[in-house]
């Protein structure tokens, strides 16, 4: 089959894996496992970084007077969770997977090496990338971009809830935004369009990664913009 994109890194928040009541969702890791498979199965190699927002926020940190460091820090750690949750429910489920830290765990998972996540990826596992980038005042976003690059992915997908891409703007207040069907990154950055945060958007200026942010609540359209159909918005630098 010829794929658009060899190499992926998708991009879940950790809200994407959060109950009603619980912190996971049996039916959302369901789902994210059912699109995640689906791409393997069409060659194409896939890499995941997960945020920790369905455990643990800035805002939580700042009413609680946890000081910004710390709190951060903690957010890393939410995210080490996630991704062994993600983990387990693949392996589980028949998909061979890795999880590798910024933040060293050596009990739980691998450090982050950049060839040996590569060669994970050759070996058509599935690489979760958790902790962040290890340091404090970096979103996952930053991750997502800094990892993508490192691995020399084709694309950043961003899938979101109910969203078709990325707007001119508001769609939730402004009835009459406009879908953008694409944009270059630097264009993202002076219209200050909220795709990812700035530092991110800053590392992907000068890359050849395209990234697609699309609906992902149909788990058949992350698969139809690996075939290379254009749903959502592409950005990219080409």
């Amino acid at each position: 089959m010829n794929n658009k994109y060899n190499r992926i890194l998708l991009k879940l928040s950790g809200e994407a894996l959060k109950g009603e009541k619980d912190i996971y969702s049996k039916e959302y890791l369901e789902e994210i496992y059912s699109i995640v498979k689906r791409i393997t199965e069409m060659g194409t190699e896939v890499a995941i970084v997960v945020g920790g927002g369905n455990i643990w926020r800035g805002n939580l940190a700042a009413s609680l007077e946890v000081e910004r460091t710390t709190g951060d820090y903690m957010g890393m750690l939410a995210t080490i969770m996630n991704a062994m949750c993600i983990s387990s429910y693949f392996e589980n489920k028949g998909l061979t997977t890795r999880v590798m830290s910024a933040v060293n765990c050596p009990q739980v998972c691998e450090p982050y090496i950049r060839r040996k996540a590569i060669r994970h990826l050759e070996k058509k596992r599935v690489v979760i990338f958790a902790g962040g980038i290890g340091s404090p005042y970096f979103t996952t976003d930053t991750t997502a971009a800094l990892r993508a690059k490192e691995i020399l992915a084709d694309g950043i997908f961003v899938g979101k809830n109910g969203v078709e891409g990325v707007y001119d703007d508001d769609p939730r207040i402004n009835k009459d935004a406009k879908l953008i069907k694409k944009i270059s990154y630097q264009e993202i950055l002076a219209r200050g369009l909220k795709v990812m945060d700035s530092t991110a958007i800053g590392l992907l200026l000068d890359s050849t990664v395209d990234l697609r942010v699309f609906n992902m609540n149909n788990p058949e359209n992350a698969v139809a913009v690996v075939s290379g159909d254009d749903l959502g918005t592409l950005v990219t630098n080409k």
